[in-house]
């Protein structure tokens, strides 16, 4: 009995949509994976999408070579500091501190704001905490002190410290959400504010949440002025994120200057919680092998510059350089001169800042660790034009459009930074 051409070829094609489908499910658990923040609760994750081109959101460059995509125009900031009535005279205190790195610091830095603008408090500027007991520096070490100060003149009266009167053990401890609420104020700090005077604010992450709501808050415009408008690097810190991001451009020629930034740590990657849950295999972040596969097959050249916020070599990278020899992290970028203070002087302070601004002005980023830094890069980019954020994904065959892999937050617009910029 002879064989049906037709029917072999109508077999193929079935067996093939099964896989495809295998792997869109796959994809789907993506988004279920929720991985601890230090805090009270737990923090959101990567989403999967199948993102298009539209909306003048992504468009794809035809000056370089590979899939490089093309900014946008800087967005515009849809708050006005007119809209907000000047501060009453300020009576006692809010300080806090900014704790676990940069992509904490600007939600620590919105919800102190937040507070201590309804309270009409007098915010203290911030000590910098690192993750090792007794690891303390002062604001003006990492951030431009005069910038923070004249962004929130005439709506948060701000003190370099606090005065010598007031004691710190006299001061009310309270914790507040992210994102707090105007309710949650009235409820929860307004009347310890009242009672005691002067109060240390603590916030804690219950989640993620940096998607955009539909409910509009009076406190919207000053969160959105205190996340997206009081930071700025002090001249040393910025110097060395320059000079390290212009020798990245040097070594891009072939790429017109362009490169990649990929958050990935490996002390990270060997954590469990990264390998996956239950019998779908669903995944919160990919290693070296995968990203570079990732990679490849959304159409980027061997000849690819990459950085990795990962600070010192490790041969578990070892893989992806095979596939794309330019691939540095911050020993091999960083000037020798500015080492024994960025780098080797084990801070992962400073290192956490350098990443967290070279992420967020390379022309790609990619987020092989879901979380709070993934968030807040994405934020800072879709403020100023860069919504160049590939979220990676295993994929099967040997290529794919890499529109299908931009991040939702870019995709769906669903990014607090949508509601602050326009």
């Amino acid at each position: 009995m002879g064989v049906d051409l037709r029917q072999v070829v109508a077999g193929i094609l079935t067996l093939t949509m099964f896989v495809m489908l295998g792997q869109m499910i796959k994809r789907d658990h993506f988004d279920s994976l929720q991985d601890k923040l230090p805090g009270d609760g737990e923090d959101a994750h990567f989403e999967s999408v199948n993102a298009i081109e539209n909306d003048g959101l992504v468009k794809l460059s035809k000056r370089s070579k590979g899939p490089w995509m093309e900014d946008i125009q800087e967005l515009k900031p849809c708050w006005s500091r007119t809209d907000l009535d000047e501060i009453e005279q300020s009576r006692g205190y809010v300080t806090f501190s900014l704790t676990n790195g940069p992509e904490y610091h600007v939600s620590q830095i919105a919800d102190a704001v937040v507070v201590a603008r309804y309270l009409t408090a007098t915010l203290v500027l911030p000590d910098i905490r690192g993750s090792k007991p007794g690891d303390v520096r002062n604001f003006e070490d990492i951030y431009d002190v005069d910038k923070f100060m004249k962004s929130l003149d005439g709506i948060v009266k701000v003190a370099k410290e606090l005065p010598n009167e007031i004691s710190i053990r006299d001061l009310a401890a309270v914790k507040v959400p992210n994102r707090v609420t105007e309710d949650h104020i009235v409820e929860s700090v307004e009347p310890v504010f009242k009672s005691k005077g002067n109060i240390r604010l603590a916030t804690y992450f219950p989640s993620v949440n940096m998607r955009k709501t539909a409910q509009k808050s009076s406190v919207d415009s000053v969160a959105c002025l205190g996340m997206f408008g009081t930071f700025e690097l002090q001249s040393e810190v910025l110097d060395v994120v320059d000079s390290m991001i212009e020798r990245l451009r040097t070594l891009s020629r072939k790429s017109n200057g362009k490169f990649i930034a990929v958050d990935l740590r490996v002390e990270i990657l060997e954590n469990k919680n990264c390998h996956g849950s239950g019998s779908a295999r669903a995944k919160s972040c990919y290693n070296a092998q995968e990203i570079a596969l990732f990679l490849r097959k959304v159409g980027f050249d061997t000849d690819t510059t990459i950085y990795l916020t990962q600070s010192r070599w490790d041969n578990s990278l070892s893989v992806l350089r095979d596939i794309f020899p330019k691939t540095y992290t911050k020993e091999s970028v960083m000037p020798d001169e500015k080492k024994g203070k960025f780098l080797e002087s084990e801070d992962s302070e400073f290192e956490k800042v350098i990443d967290f601004y070279i992420c967020s002005q390379s022309d790609v980023f990619v987020p092989a660790i879901s979380g709070l830094f993934y968030a807040n890069v994405a934020g800072k980019r879709i403020a100023s034009g860069k919504p160049q954020i590939l979220v990676p994904a295993d994929i099967p065959g040997t290529s794919a459009p890499i529109t299908n892999y931009l991040s939702p937050y870019v995709a769906k617009r669903n990014h607090l930074a949508y509601s602050c910029f326009c």
